[in-house]
């Protein structure tokens, strides 16, 4: 059974940064379409950026040239380095994993408990 756990959320003050991590197990990141979601209160699920198998990413426009996902196959692990964080960037973020066709059918095979970023202004 596969399993995603996230790490690295907290509060941090706006303009501040934080690396998210999530460590992946029973399964390996390297054959899957990784990527980040994020969830805030009373606001619609939003994919934040994804990272395939060859490295290849994509980020969503709120957060270019802000946050870069990184991938390590030999630890299995999947990072998000998050720079100039905004008030709007506070949310619960998710990991997910899926193969490259369920993830743009937005179906994941694997998701994470989800960790809380606060950012205050």
């Amino acid at each position: 059974q596969g399993q995603l756990v996230e790490s690295g959320g907290g509060s941090v003050q706006s303009g501040g940064s934080l690396t998210l991590s999530c460590a992946a197990s029973g399964f390996t990141v390297a054959t899957y379409y990784m990527g980040w979601f994020r969830q805030a209160p009373g606001k619609e699920r939003e994919r934040v950026a994804g990272i395939d198998n060859r490295g290849t990413t994509a980020y969503a426009d709120s957060v270019k040239g802000r946050f870069t996902i990184s991938r390590d196959n030999a630890k299995n692990t999947l990072y998000l380095q998050m720079n100039s964080l905004k008030p709007e960037d506070t949310a619960m973020y998710y990991c997910a994993a899926a193969p490259t066709l369920r993830w743009l059918q937005r179906q994941y095979d694997y998701v994470g408990q989800g960790t809380q970023v606060t950012v205050s202004s």
